[in-house]
């Protein structure tokens, strides 16, 4: 086979060819714009430069700890500076960071800490308490780092002799750190599931990372210095990348510890707050403000929301309220948003309601994604697009994640057919666009955070009074879902909603137990089955 002149002797190089990261998005923000402020958390301010350099600091630091290519730094943190500079620290050492959820409890804590392999254990002292649980019921002993907030001082005692900031001071700020030796390498680990069934540990590597900061700022609309709001919790898909796509427009990280409404609106305002993400309950967060914690907006804010889509009574306030909307759809495995319900300018014509249908379905293909589509997962082929017949959302592209990690057979069943399947049940609509209608693995999301109704249902079924229960998705104005168990009681016990809730409280994080608790005969097939699309209806009135 004779070769093209274009395969001959243009071979790549170091010249024309380097490895995709967004490592390299912070060096030249530090580069091109060293006084600009990079992150605000309340009376600090850190330059592009500091920003830059305490990022090396912590990587020279890890590096004296002998934390090197291969390796997971766990973080515990709020969204506060040490979580945005773990971004950059740990993989400029070729190490992969592994973010945990705050909310979660002890063993599901342990267990992380334990298949992520964790070598050092970054914990801020609010978390000081769960983490000393976690770490007695963990095998490994990772070397622990304790993160004292001087803005938020907090009560949690230390779990080692080693202070983050001391040393970020005793450490080099002109570190060699290395680049990817290959785009293909893991950078970020973040997990989907807890103790039961398969374990989901999420790989991204560096180029999907890379390509999702380029695709945020295209879907979002941000200019040069944007002005970001951390109401996205950073440990949620790595902030949807955000983390990482502010250094490519030399923005503004505006810090938020809690989540509240006073504190939301008054950086808003006061930083000039451009952009911001969340789930629907940050919308209710602000919504409902006392009236003197609210303040006028004078400025429009791009605000992407994800989740269940709220009801459109809470999308028109939002928007009356000063905020442009754009709703946005991903998951773990595709780095967060994947998908953008892009504004058509011809719909701006249309009725009103007709226009709220339009704005509650999850839209296109991001940027950065090859291809979208929803499919019969049986024969692998597309469903018509005519926006009733269900099928299975597939995404396929480069932001899509590696894999499952130490789960070869998750894995492969999620990569079937050479496309990654959601698990989530959508149809697809004739201009392309697709929309979700239910979940196949009855996945609740509250919050923005999932909820395995199989893993509130195993302790449900531990209770002695419980003979058989399903748990299912209720609409909440507030949260977007929330957890609605049904339960049938054994012959003779007896048992009631405030018990039903404390026992899920003592054995679960308390976002995933119950809010409603409804006591009835569960419908079921004639082979025994719960039909659980009955529940989901009843869910709404109960």
């Amino acid at each position: 086979m004779t070769l093209s002149p274009y395969d001959q002797n243009l071979d790549k190089n170091p010249a024309n060819h380097q490895p995709l990261t967004p490592l390299t998005f912070l060096e030249r923000a530090a580069a091109v714009y060293p006084n600009h402020t990079a992150i605000v958390h309340g009376s600090r301010r850190y330059s592009w430069k500091d920003f830059y350099a305490r990022s090396r600091r912590l990587a020279s630091a890890l590096s004296r700890l002998q934390i090197g290519p291969g390796d997971t730094v766990s973080v515990m943190l709020s969204n506060t500076p040490p979580m945005l500079e773990a971004h950059y620290a740990v993989p400029m050492l070729g190490a992969v960071l592994h973010s945990l959820n705050t909310r979660l409890d002890a063993p599901i804590l342990a267990f992380q800490l334990d298949h992520a392999e964790t070598k050092v254990l970054i914990t801020d002292r609010e978390f000081s308490g769960v983490m000393a649980d976690a770490l007695a019921l963990a095998k490994v002993r990772p070397i622990i780092i304790d993160y004292h907030d001087l803005e938020f001082p907090q009560d949690g005692k230390p779990l080692s002799q080693l202070d983050y900031e001391t040393l970020i001071q005793n450490s080099d700020p002109d570190f060699k750190w290395r680049m990817p030796a290959d785009e293909w390498e893991a950078i970020s680990l973040n997990y989907t599931s807890g103790t039961t069934g398969n374990p989901k540990g999420v790989v991204y590597h560096h180029r999907g990372a890379a390509l999702m900061c380029y695709a945020n700022t295209i879907a979002t609309g941000m200019g040069r210095h944007p002005v970001y709001l951390w109401t996205l919790p950073m440990f949620h898909c790595n902030g949807w990348c955000f983390t990482w796509s502010m250094a490519m427009v030399a923005g503004t990280h505006v810090c938020l510890r809690w989540v509240r409404a006073k504190a939301m609106y008054d950086a808003i305002v006061e930083h000039k707050v451009t952009n911001i993400s969340g789930a629907p309950i940050v919308m209710s967060t602000l919504l409902g403000a006392k009236p003197e914690e609210k303040r006028h907006i004078s400025h429009r804010v791009s605000f992407n929301h994800a989740a269940a889509p709220p009801p459109q009574a809470v999308l028109d306030a939002m928007i009356a309220a000063g905020f442009d909307l754009t709703h946005l759809y991903g998951l773990t495995e595709t780095y967060g948003p994947a998908t953008i319900n892009e504004w058509n300018t011809e719909w701006h014509a249309l009725e009103e309601e007709l226009k709220a249908k339009k704005r509650i379905r999850q839209g296109v293909r991001y940027v950065a994604l090859e291809d979208l589509t929803v499919m019969d997962p049986e024969t692998m082929t597309r469903v018509p697009a005519d926006g009733e017949t269900m099928g299975e959302v597939m995404f396929r592209g480069n932001i899509v994640m590696k894999g499952y990690l130490k789960n070869p057979e998750a894995t492969a069943e999620a990569f079937a057919g050479g496309w990654f399947h959601s698990g989530d049940l959508g149809v697809l609509h004739p201009d392309g666009y697709i929309q979700l209608k239910d979940r196949s693995k009855d996945v609740i999301i509250s919050g923005g955070e999932n909820i395995s109704s199989i893993e509130v249902e195993d302790v449900l079924y531990k209770h002695p009074a419980v003979a058989a229960c399903a748990v299912v998705a209720k609409p909440d104005e507030k949260w977007g879902e929330t957890p609605c168990a049904f339960i049938e009681l054994k012959a003779g016990a007896s048992a009631t909603k405030e018990e039903i809730v404390a026992w899920c409280l003592e054995h679960l994080a308390r976002f995933k137990a119950p809010r409603h608790v409804v006591f009835t005969e569960l419908p079921k097939t004639a082979t025994g089955k719960i039909q659980k699309f009955r529940l989901r209806d009843l869910a709404k009135d109960a």
